[in-house]
C-alpha cells in the first residue's frame, strides 16, 4: 500500500513537471511571471516527493524491525518447542505426525526422520486403538482432551503409562487445521500411586489389627478380673482361717497364692489402663492433693521391693507440703510405675525420687537408678508397649513391659513431658514435667 502511494506522488510530480516544462518552454520569453511560478510549483512538487520518501523509508524500518521481532519469537518458539522436557506433537485431522520435538523422539525411541508421517495410533497399545480411534474422530468437535491416560508402546522398548493432553488448532475462520499434543510419560507417577494405595491398604489392615488388639486385651482383661477378685476375695478368707490353725506351712502358701493373685491383678489392671489409654477413653479426675504426701507413701510401699534387693530408696522432696490439682490416681500410678522399674532393674546401689517445683507453674518428678543403664539406641524405644531392656536376659524381672508406655501416655494426657538420660552400666534417670494445675 506504501508502494502504491510512493507511485501515485511520482507520477503526479512527473505530470506536474512535463506540463510546467511545455508552459515554460512557450512562455520562457513573453512571461517571466509565469516561469517563475512554474518552478516554484515545481519546487513545491519536490518537497512532496521528498516527504514521501522519507515516510517509506520510517516504513521501510518499521517493517523491518517487525520482522526481527517475528523471526525472534519464531526462533524462540521453534527452541520452547525443541527442547521441552515434555513431548510435543503436532499431527493432522486424522493423528499423522507432522512436527516433534527432540523429547518425542526420545520418548517413541524413534528418530525424527522416522517419526514424520507415522499415524500416532500405531504407538498406542492395541487394546486402546479402538477407544483412541473415538476420542481421535470427536477432538474437531469437543476441543480438548486434558490428561488423557493411555499405554503407549515404543520402538524396541516396554510399553510405558502416559498423560495426553490434546487440542484442536483452528485457523481464522474457526476452521480445525491441525492437532497439538502433549504427551508426559507417567510410569513412575502410577508406580507411587500403587505403593501408596497398598501402604494405604496395610495401614487399614494394621489399624484393625490394632482396634482388635486393644479390644481383645479390653475384652480379657475384663473377663480375667472377676475371677481374680473372687480369688483374692477367697485367699484373705482362707488366710483368716488358717492363721488360727497355726500351721505356718500352710499360712505361708495361702499367703503365695494371695501375693500372686494380687500380682496377677495388677498386671490385669495395667492392661486395662493401656487399652483405656490406646482408645482415648481414659478420664483424669483431677482435685487438689498433697503431692509430698502422695510421693513418700508410695515410696513407703514400694520399700520392702528395694529391702528383698539389698538397694537404698532414697526420697528427695525439700517441700513439706506441695499442693497441686490433678488426678491423684493416676499421679500415684507414675510414681508407682516409675519406681518399681527401676527398682527391678538395679541389682545394686539406689534409686532416689525426688521432686521439685519449677518456673511457671510446673513441677518436676525424677526417679534416678544405679542399675543395668539403656543405651542411647533404645532410648526412643523405651516407651513402647511390650518392650523391654535386654529381653533376652530379663524376663526373670516378670512385668508385662507395659509400665512405661502407660507411664508416657498419662503424661502427656496430664499435658507433661517425660525424658531419659542413661548409661550402659551407670544408671538410668527419668524425668517427668508436669503442670501444677490441671487445666
Amino acid at each position: 500500500m506504501e508502494t502504491d502511494l510512493l507511485s501515485e506522488y511520482i507520477q503526479t510530480v512527473q505530470q506536474r513537471t512535463q506540463s510546467l516544462y511545455e508552459n515554460a518552454r512557450d512562455a520562457s520569453n513573453e512571461s517571466p511571471h509565469l516561469m517563475m511560478a512554474c518552478l516554484e510549483e515545481l519546487r513545491a512538487a519536490l518537497e512532496e516527493l521528498h516527504v514521501a520518501e522519507e515516510e517509506l523509508r520510517l516504513q521501510n524500518e518499521s517493517l523491518l524491525m517487525a520482522q526481527t521481532t517475528i523471526e525472534a519469537e519464531r526462533q524462540r518458539y521453534q527452541e520452547l518447542f525443541e527442547f521441552a522436557p515434555d513431548a510435543y506433537l503436532v499431527t493432522d485431522l486424522y493423528g499423522t505426525v507432522r512436527e516433534a520435538n527432540r523429547a518425542a523422539t526420545e520418548l517413541l525411541n524413534l528418530s525424527h526422520r522416522h517419526l514424520m508421517q507415522k499415524p500416532l495410533i500405531t504407538f498406542i497399545h492395541e487394546d486402546q486403538r479402538s477407544a483412541f480411534r473415538v476420542v481421535l474422530n470427536q477432538l474437531p468437535a469437543i476441543h480438548r482432551v486434558q490428561e488423557w491416560e493411555v499405554c503407549l508402546c515404543r520402538r524396541r522398548s516396554d510399553p510405558i503409562d502416559s498423560a495426553i493432553t490434546v487440542e484442536t488448532v483452528r485457523d481464522a475462520s474457526g476452521i480445525a487445521i491441525a492437532l497439538r499434543w502433549l504427551i508426559r510419560d507417567i510410569s513412575n507417577r502410577k508406580r507411587s500411586e500403587a505403593q501408596l494405595h497398598e501402604a494405604k491398604l496395610q495401614n487399614l489392615e494394621l489399624a484393625e489389627s490394632d482396634r482388635l488388639k486393644d479390644q481383645f486385651m479390653a475384652t480379657i482383661s475384663h473377663e480375667l478380673r472377676t475371677p481374680m477378685n473372687a480369688i483374692l476375695g477367697f485367699s484373705h478368707l482362707l488366710l483368716k482361717r488358717v492363721a488360727s490353725l497355726e500351721d505356718q506351712n500352710l499360712a505361708h502358701m495361702v499367703d503365695r497364692i494371695l501375693r500372686n493373685s494380687q500380682h496377677l491383678l495388677e498386671l490385669i489392671e495395667e492392661l486395662l489402663d493401656f487399652s483405656k489409654l490406646k482408645s482415648r477413653r481414659l478420664q483424669l479426675r483431677p482435685t487438689g492433693f498433697d503431692l509430698t504426701k502422695i510421693a513418700t507413701d508410695t515410696a513407703q510401699e514400694l520399700r520392702c521391693l528395694a529391702d528383698q534387693k539389698g538397694i537404698a530408696l532414697n526420697v528427695d522432696i525439700a517441700q513439706e507440703t506441695l499442693s497441686i490439682v490433678n488426678d491423684p490416681v493416676r499421679v500415684r500410678q507414675i510414681i508407682t510405675n516409675l519406681l518399681s522399674n527401676a527398682i527391678k532393674f538395679t541389682e545394686v546401689g539406689q534409686v532416689t525420687l525426688g521432686i521439685w517445683e519449677l518456673p511457671e507453674g510446673r513441677i518436676l518428678l525424677a526417679v534416678q537408678d544405679t542399675g543395668i543403664g539403656i543405651d542411647p539406641s533404645d532410648h526412643d524405644r523405651v516407651f513402647h508397649e511390650f518392650w523391654q531392656v535386654n529381653q533376652s536376659s530379663t524376663r526373670n524381672s516378670g512385668g508385662t513391659g507395659l509400665g512405661l508406655a502407660i507411664v508416657h501416655a498419662l503424661v502427656e494426657l496430664m499435658g507433661g513431658t517425660i525424658s531419659i538420660e542413661s548409661k550402659i552400666g551407670q544408671g538410668t534417670t527419668f524425668r517427668v514435667e508436669l503442670p501444677r494445675q490441671l487445666q
